[in-house]
């Protein structure tokens, strides 16, 4: 193997290894028990407070303590939001791929520039505009007035 091959493979083990923590962390930390065990940890620091005096050494530590968390967490859930983004356009893609009529320039549409976005929805303004408003229906199908 070339150092270049291992320094690919390094990197992508790295890339997944993190990609694997992300999305069990999110998993997680999204989770009640992790809104619960946070609840705890700021009564635990509500209730300390008189033994504590308010100090402010007190007041410090819930300061440190949430913006580290914040600071990481915003890494979080970038990171998950770019996933699951990848993984939708992904799905998009497939499904225009398999739809004769779709057209094939669609797939990818994420990587146009603004300008080029702003025309296609143009396109599709005059596309919506000329079709006439069908009738309301309901979940079961029925047409509501």
């Amino acid at each position: 193997m070339s150092r270049k091959d291992a320094e690919t493979k390094r990197e992508t083990s790295t890339t997944d290894q993190f990609g694997r923590f992300a999305a069990s962390a999110s998993f997680w930390l999204g989770s009640k028990w992790a809104f619960f065990c946070a609840g705890l940890v700021i009564s635990a620091w509500i209730i300390s407070g008189p033994v504590f005096h308010y100090s402010d050494t007190w007041q410090l530590v819930i300061n440190t303590g949430t913006t580290i968390v914040t600071f990481l967490m915003v890494f979080l859930i970038q990171n998950t939001q770019n996933r699951d983004a990848r993984a939708i356009n992904l799905k998009l893609d497939e499904l225009i791929r398999a739809i004769d009529k779709a057209r094939d320039r669609m797939m990818n549409i994420e990587k146009l520039s603004d300008v080029e976005l702003d025309v296609l929805d143009e396109q599709f303004e005059k596309i919506r505009a000329a079709v006439p408003e069908a009738p309301a229906k309901s979940r079961s199908g029925q047409v509501v007035d």
